[in-house]
């Protein structure tokens, strides 16, 4: 085991059970912080209830990253090939983050329903604006030299794109990437909040209204599982494709 990864163990066992002796020696009540303990028993006693909701915003998650990468990789590389959109365009990025998501979130409910839709598209939203910013860095970032060798060797601007820029660019890509997937539980549970009928944001509402606070924590613990794991996913994929970084 990594000396990085004992040091993070220690540190999470430690805040644990800390949590859990200031629970029981102050005789907190389970309405208003539950101990560790109950949260972890909560969380496998109640899993026939919290894992149907925690598969639905896994598939919003999913599908809100895919779709950001769909919009993302050509918004990028066009604002890359064409400066002048990429200055047009970059108001409207800013704008997109800008904005609250809590105030985009009634409306998507509004336009696309209670369903699947208007969760996707709000974790999109997230998700798209730092895989495109680190995609076009990453492009600007490639060096003049490499760039000045293709062109010697005749290279045209479409091959340096895929040869040289696109293999340049792709350390910022999943730099991005991982921010993006991090961040993705953020908008399928803000939407979920505002108008859902599944899905742990959904669940949480649920229980908060009925003082389930072990609950709420159940579905945090669940929506902070699939945050590593997306990141942990992420960074595997990345070791595999950039073998010379």
């Amino acid at each position: 085991m990594k000396k990085s990864t004992l040091i993070s163990l220690t540190l999470i066992m430690t805040v644990l059970a800390v949590w859990e002796m200031a629970c029981r020696f102050f005789e907190v009540p389970d309405f208003i912080l539950p101990a560790p303990v109950q949260i972890v028993t909560v969380v496998l006693v109640q899993a026939p209830i919290i894992l149907p909701h925690a598969a639905v915003t896994a598939l919003e998650i999913i599908l809100g990253i895919f779709l950001s990468l769909l919009v993302a990789l050509p918004l990028a590389t066009v604002m890359f090939v064409r400066p002048s959109i990429g200055k047009a365009l970059s108001p409207f990025l800013v704008v997109s983050q800008a904005i609250p998501v809590f105030a985009l979130a009634p409306l998507l409910v509004i336009w696309l329903g209670y369903g699947i839709a208007s969760k996707v598209l709000m974790a999109a939203i997230i998700i798209f604006f730092p895989i495109t910013v680190s995609l076009l860095e990453g492009y600007r970032d490639c060096g003049d030299e490499y760039v000045m060798f293709f062109r010697l060797m005749g290279a045209g601007f479409w091959d340096a794109l895929r040869l040289l820029y696109w293999p340049w660019a792709l350390p910022f890509f999943f730099a991005g990437l991982k921010v993006g997937v991090t961040v993705a539980t953020i908008g399928a549970v803000i939407g979920e909040w505002v108008g859902a009928q599944m899905g742990l944001g959904y669940l949480m509402i649920q229980a908060n209204a009925r003082l389930k606070v072990d609950m709420v924590f159940a579905a945090i613990l669940w929506l902070s599982v699939m945050g590593l794991s997306l990141w942990a996913f992420v960074g595997f994929l990345e070791k595999k494709i950039i073998t010379w970084k």
